[in-house]
């Protein structure tokens, strides 16, 4: 097929592109690198830098390259920062992706796959959580998901758009040439690692008094390059008549924040050192999937994802991006 992925220069979005690529289909990416790195867009596929509420560029696109579906990874994604200012995840999130969908439709450009989140969940009623639970946002970044979801709900069932919407629960590891390195990082595992090579200060711990075992929150951690297969078979699907879906990717285990931070430090030899904080508003205690749905619609399996598979591709990634610094 030929894809426009936005967001391509991006962290999951890059690898992406990457792994379409070598699927044999076509790919425009566009970004306009608010976050993302144009040398981590793969040599394969045409690059933009633009918005994606440029309505110019973007239906230029689609009619020069002939796109016929969409991969959208673009907006913002720190769920702490959505709680502080707010207005730019719904100019963003919400109000970006409405005119690319517009853009999308009257290019005749039906078919597309979102980058979602588990955050559109809040505190589940029960665990592992799966699709029909109820979706209360704690975050504004939740909020501005589930929104688009609903958008994308709306126009399936005028029969205007087919979607895909991928649930994701914690993004992490990495693959050559695809390390984590967001310009504001948030995520606690490369957080971990450069605290632990003194890059940074101490890791800041938030909230040591969930009702968890050892009192820190637990996620579910996916790795990057089980993300990237499963949005190639969400593409691959349109071609078998899938018209809507909505679905959780995840491993069903959890790990929590310090069993995840023990081990970055066996992993990379070295102590992390932490400074134990108040909880951030917004934050489950738990947060673990059922990707039953996903196996069953798409196929997708999970193969690269456990966490010490996870940690130790972002310790080499890590290296490879930043170095490292001797051991004190």
């Amino acid at each position: 097929m030929r894809l426009l992925v936005t967001g391509g220069a991006g962290y999951i979005g890059s690898l992406t592109a990457e792994r379409l690529l070598e699927r044999g289909h076509e790919v425009v990416v566009v970004d306009d690198l608010s976050s993302g790195h144009a040398e981590d867009v793969p040599s394969g596929a045409h690059f933009v830098e633009a918005s994606i509420a440029d309505r110019s560029v973007v239906a230029a696109l689609c009619e020069t390259h002939g796109i016929e579906a969409c991969v959208h990874f673009a907006g913002r994604i720190a769920m702490g920062e959505s709680m502080v200012v707010p207005e730019r995840y719904w100019a963003t999130n919400v109000g970006e992706t409405l005119v690319l969908f517009k853009t999308l439709i009257d290019a005749g450009v039906d078919a597309v796959v979102l980058s979602s989140t588990a955050g559109v969940y809040g505190t589940p009623d029960q665990l592992p959580i799966d699709e029909q639970q109820p979706t209360v946002p704690a975050s504004t970044y939740g909020q501005t998901k589930l929104v688009v979801e609903q958008v994308a709900q709306s126009m399936a069932a005028l029969g205007r758009l087919r979607f895909v919407a991928l649930r994701y629960f914690n993004a992490a590891g990495g693959a050559p040439g695809h390390a984590e390195r967001h310009r504001t990082e948030t995520h606690l595992i490369p957080l971990a690692i450069a605290a632990a090579v003194g890059h940074r200060p101490a890791l800041q711990l938030f909230g040591t008094d969930y009702p968890t075992p050892d009192g820190t929150c637990i996620r579910d951690y996916i790795h990057v390059e089980d993300l990237a297969e499963a949005h190639v078979l969400a593409v691959e699907a349109f071609d078998r008549g899938l018209t809507s879906l909505i679905a959780n990717l995840g491993t069903g285990t959890g790990y929590s924040n310090r069993e995840v931070l023990a081990m970055v430090s066996t992993v990379t030899g070295r102590e992390v050192p932490v400074v134990e904080a108040d909880r951030r508003p917004g934050d489950a205690a738990e947060l673990v999937a059922s990707s039953a749905l996903a196996t069953e619609v798409l196929g997708w399996v999970p193969r690269h994802s456990s966490l010490e598979q996870i940690v130790a591709d972002a310790w080499a990634g890590y290296q490879a991006a930043f170095g490292t610094l001797p051991l004190a």
